[in-house]
């Protein structure tokens, strides 16, 4: 028997996957596009407008093209989905590895002066053997604190033990994790006070809006390193930009911010010690075709009644 076709609506640009996945992709359903296709699809696909899946009366998943879900992470969406046993789906699986994988770099940068090298190449173009020698650091046995333990903590931790690191990890709920210490929002100053690279991967919400404030920062540990590839909206700029020129920081290293785009007149951009990438750190040249697999995997777990992998809600 030929299996039923399903009606996807998406807003995937399928220019970017590479031609034979699109059309094994294409050939098994109906894929279809446009705001209107919305409201009788069983799946979506990407990113649809929060506001018309009150009207999406079909649908029963929706996998977002992203890691990210603020836009979704409502009362009122949750009281849907909930009443009509639609599931929400994200792409963590896409883009733990990149993330992880320029979170480490940016680690590694630092620590070997890369930014200060490239920074000298560019401008006096000065000998400074010895500075950059003397400056330099190893990352074994150094103390880093993640904020939050998802997907990209989970990876960067497992990149991390090569360097006999000390990790520890912000949760609020009951959780534990191997080669890492778990700790809670009591225990945060302590560890703050010790620790040598803070990595915030916090989504934006409520709750973390300013999460890393003023305070935060004053009681993290002189000279230590911040970094961030959660969201810009979880950090007060202002605050950390005040940190950055009284050298209470030794650096950071964003790979988002806000606004995005940060404008070119922004003083984040000219904070001593602060190198920013624009959001690129989930960024890969097989984005959009691991983006598909991912989806097609998972749709393959929905036809067999199995378990969705990144299940939100």
């Amino acid at each position: 028997m030929t299996p039923q076709k399903l009606r996807i609506w998406n807003d995937f640009n399928w220019e970017r996957v590479s031609p034979k996945l699109r059309d094994e992709a294409l050939a098994r359903h109906d894929f279809v596009q446009g705001a209107n296709h919305l409201a009788n699809a069983n799946i979506a696909f990407g990113q649809p407008d929060p506001a018309a899946l009150q009207g999406a009366t079909n649908l029963r998943w929706l996998q977002l093209t992203s890691a990210g879900y603020t836009p979704y992470d409502r009362d009122d969406l949750k009281v849907l989905f909930a009443e009509r046993g639609i599931i929400m789906t994200n792409s963590s699986a896409v883009y733990a590895e990149p993330c992880a994988q320029h979170l480490l770099a940016m680690m590694l940068g630092l620590a070997r002066r890369l930014p200060q090298a490239v920074e000298n190449q560019r401008g006096a173009k000065a000998w400074n053997q010895r500075e950059q020698r003397q400056n330099a650091f190893l990352l074994m046995h150094q103390k880093v604190l993640l904020l939050g333990y998802g997907a990209i903590a989970q990876r960067l931790t497992q990149m991390l033990q090569p360097f006999d690191l000390q990790i520890f990890a912000l949760r609020r709920s009951q959780q534990t994790a191997a080669n890492v210490t778990i700790i809670h929002p009591p225990q945060l100053s302590k560890v703050l006070s010790e620790v040598d690279h803070v990595v915030n991967i916090l989504p934006e919400s409520k709750a973390t809006r300013h999460f890393v404030n003023e305070q935060f920062l004053a009681a993290m540990k002189p000279g230590a390193v911040f970094y961030n590839i959660g969201r810009g909206a979880t950090v007060d700029q202002n605050a950390l930009i005040a940190a950055l020129h009284s050298n209470r920081l030794g650096a950071a290293c964003l790979d988002v911010t806000s606004p995005e785009p940060l404008p070119p007149d922004d003083p984040l951009w000219s904070a001593p010690n602060c190198y920013i990438t624009p959001h690129s750190g989930g960024g890969h040249k097989e984005e959009y075709d691991r983006l598909l697999r991912h989806f097609c995997d998972n749709l393959n777990r929905w036809e067999k009644g199995e378990t969705l992998a990144n299940r939100v809600y």
